[in-house]
């Protein structure tokens, strides 16, 4: 996979992208494919165990395709007179439905929201907090408690 890297201009609330980037303030570099969950083992603020739980949860809600379409869908249509011999999910979708599912709920309520917006969807955790209207820097603490909850629902030792 080719690393997407571009230059962002270095904030208090994190980095900005803009047209240009001024050369007399702080900037980094960062990789537009790296996921939030990857971003912060990196830095030492996630476990192992608890990045391993964000990626299972991750590859859950993929596989169950629980993300919205943005293109044409191609699959074949069921047609009312082919009766019970119609086309039905895959075992393998419904399993990971049911999975991921199954985690969010031992997350609990409250922290199935942080958990949804940075391991499922891939925002990062300033923009996470903002959406839910919580306050700067709180993320990191309750999406840790809410990765240690899964790992136990997915049984990582």
């Amino acid at each position: 996979m080719a690393r997407m890297m571009a230059t962002r201009e270095l904030t208090p609330e994190g980095p900005r992208r803009g047209p240009q980037v001024d050369p007399h303030t702080r900037t980094v570099t960062v990789n537009l494919a790296e996921s939030p969950l990857s971003w912060l083992r990196a830095r030492g603020h996630l476990t192992d165990r608890q990045h391993e739980a964000g990626e299972r949860l991750r590859a859950d809600y993929e596989r169950a395709q629980l993300s919205p379409s943005i293109t044409m869908r191609w699959d074949a249509v069921r047609i009312a007179a082919t009766g019970d011999r119609g086309l039905t999910p895959g075992e393998r979708q419904t399993a990971a439905r049911q999975r991921f599912d199954a985690a969010i709920a031992h997350a609990g309520r409250g922290l199935s929201d942080i958990l949804w917006r940075v391991a499922c969807a891939g925002e990062g955790l300033p923009a996470a907090e903002k959406a839910l209207d919580w306050p700067a820097r709180s993320g990191k603490l309750v999406l840790r408690i809410a990765l240690d909850r899964i790992a136990d629902f997915y049984r990582i030792a």
